[in-house]
């Protein structure tokens, strides 16, 4: 949660935002006490990560040679990560996942993508087993989503929004596993995409859509756009329906078009590129 802190002088693994790594390591490039820094679901990629990575390579080269790296994901092109950290090793671990089968649907141009979603979850509700995850751009296409559900699926079904500006509370009943004869439809942002597994999921309903910041130089103002999703993206909300048994994702488009999608997340026009100048201009980059 943010602006919260569990450390102690026992603690051995801290948990921070790539945001909050490039401030301590400029704030003290040393990283005393630190043996070795995690970039985890890199595959997500963003300045922050970037910057990150770049600044702890640095500091390895420069001052701790003794500093180990490590970067991690599902959907990694891990071919050109090596490369860049001194064709360092890959280690891979299959862990255990479940068949995924896949179905796409086409979308109509003009149509809503509440509409589409809302439609997709009332024909798997009818015609499969299991709790849903529907991926949505945004917080207010949920609640339209949620809207456009809740009037037409029964008692048994529990509509369960998942954003990042929920309570702890909400978040945590979202994920929790449906009550026994009851099924769930989470209806989500990226913010379950990594990281989260729900009891009882077996369906992925994916838009295919999310939504993120994107400065405009030429006005210096940061405005959220709805883009499609990379390929990793697709790649790791898809997998959702494979962690607990064999699973369904269903989506918009076809295969061939889900193959075209970028393969990562790296946007060529990117919000935070102010607040991470405003870092590196005190130590002269």
């Amino acid at each position: 949660m943010r602006l919260d802190t569990r450390i102690s002088a026992k603690t051995r693994i801290e948990v921070v935002t790539e945001g909050v790594f490039a401030r301590m390591a400029l704030d003290d490039p040393e990283l005393p006490g630190i043996s070795t820094v995690i970039f985890d679901e890199f595959h997500e990629r963003s300045l922050d990560a970037d910057f990150g990575l770049a600044l702890a390579l640095d500091i390895r080269a420069g001052l701790r040679d003794d500093l180990k790296i490590l970067v991690m994901s599902a959907t990694l092109d891990t071919a050109r990560i090596s490369s860049l950290l001194d064709n360092a090793p890959v280690i891979e671990s299959a862990g255990r996942a479940f068949p995924v089968e896949h179905r796409y649907q086409p979308r109509p141009p003009q149509s809503r993508i509440e509409d589409d979603v809302s439609s997709a979850v009332l024909s798997t509700l009818a015609n499969e087993q299991g709790s849903i995850l529907a991926f949505l751009p945004g917080q207010a296409e949920i609640r339209r989503t949620a809207e456009r559900l809740g009037r037409r699926v029964g008692a048994d079904v529990i509509i369960a929004p998942l954003y990042g500006n929920l309570s702890r509370n909400e978040q945590d009943a979202a994920i929790a596993p449906a009550p026994e004869g009851q099924r769930k439809v989470v209806l989500a942002t990226a913010i379950a995409e990594t990281s989260i597994t729900i009891d009882g999921v077996r369906i992925v309903i994916d838009s295919g859509l999310q939504r993120l910041p994107v400065f405009e130089p030429a006005t210096g103002i940061t405005r959220l756009e709805t883009v499609k999703v990379s390929r990793a993206a697709a790649d790791q909300r898809a997998g959702r329906a494979g962690r607990t048994a064999p699973g369904l994702r269903c989506g918009s488009g076809t295969r061939a078009r889900r193959q075209r999608l970028p393969l990562s997340a790296l946007r060529k026009s990117c919000p935070r590129i102010f607040p991470v100048w405003c870092l590196i201009l005190p130590i002269g980059v």
